[in-house]
């Protein structure tokens, strides 16, 4: 019997809970010759911002062991452009849900932008970056604490007129007080988790190899923290998560889902396979089929911890 593999999302219904995730799949439309938009759950579109951004200098990105090191600097066409260019072709396919990912450097300027974004048509929901430093408090990151990520997430919420989910940063003592913080603030989910700060040296030069000197760390090097930070954040909260961090294969989304995820995103993996999304979101129905799971929503929270031998 094929397996449903439907699923509900903060009152949206997703053909599957694959979703591309922020800033590795563009604006999504530059994938739509790639990616059968009908075979995947939703995408969400690289940082929106109310004016148009450059990024950092390059060098930028780095390859790593088992993973990758970013310092784009969020460069993005600006929330004017995103609405007139890059979102009306996303409207040709209705059943993938379309999920703009927003930011700023400061409480209005993610306001400004849901504004705007409210106005326009073919958003499913919006993706608040919690993880940008606030520049009216020194630089700190608004998700690294508990009060400034409150005050974000609640102002964010009285603005916007469709779901809001809060990516959390992980360079925190504890993601579950950030989830529940999140949550208590009006989030509808959260995604977890984003890049981790990392740094990477040239020893023969003693330099840095990012412009920008540190960056973040993604890719399969990450999962396994990722997945615990998924099933931490499960505990505290009762709103929907969406896990990510190192998804290569479908069992690795998997992990994600029995740690208590209800959607996946994938990331750095469409970087050496720009056809990942799809190809994880297809292998996870087979892996359903295959092991007699008949819903896929099933699997949200349903790791076993009994222990080996006991009875």
């Amino acid at each position: 019997m094929k397996p449903n593999m439907q699923i509900q999302l903060c009152g949206l219904k997703l053909t599957n809970p694959v979703i591309a995730a922020s800033g590795t799949f563009g604006y999504g439309v530059e994938f739509e010759e790639i990616v059968n938009f009908k075979k995947i759950g939703g995408l969400v579109t690289k940082g929106i911002s109310r004016e148009p951004m450059a990024g950092n200098q390059s060098p930028r990105l780095i390859e790593t062991a088992a993973g990758m090191i970013n310092a784009i600097g969020l460069q993005n066409v600006g929330v004017e452009k995103f609405i007139s260019d890059k979102l009306p072709p996303l409207r040709h396919y209705p059943s993938c849900a379309v999920i703009v990912n927003v930011f700023g450097y400061a409480i209005d300027d993610y306001l400004a932008v849901i504004d705007r974004l409210n106005d326009a048509k073919g958003i499913a929901a919006y993706e608040l970056n919690a993880s940008c430093p606030n520049t009216k408090h020194g630089g700190i990151a608004f998700g690294s604490d508990p009060e400034m990520l409150f005050d974000l997430v609640s102002r964010a919420k009285s603005r916007a007129t469709r779901p809001l989910i809060v990516k959390l940063s992980p360079n925190v003592t504890s993601i579950a007080t950030m989830a529940a913080t999140a949550q208590r603030a009006g989030a509808d989910a959260i995604s977890l988790v984003n890049t981790f700060l990392s740094l990477s040296i040239d020893t023969e030069t003693r330099r840095p190899r990012l412009w920008n000197i540190t960056g973040g760390l993604s890719g399969p090097a990450i999962k396994p923290i990722a997945v615990r930070m998924v099933w931490e954040a499960s505990k505290a909260i009762t709103i929907p998560i969406i896990g990510l961090g190192g998804i290569v294969t479908p069992e690795d989304a998997v992990e994600f889902l029995l740690a208590g995820a209800t959607a996946v995103q994938i990331g750095t993996a469409s970087y050496a396979d720009p056809r990942a999304t799809e190809r994880i979101a297809v292998g996870l129905e087979h892996w359903c089929a295959r092991h007699h799971v008949a819903n896929v929503a099933d699997l949200t929270g349903a790791l076993d911890l009994t222990q080996p031998g006991s009875s």
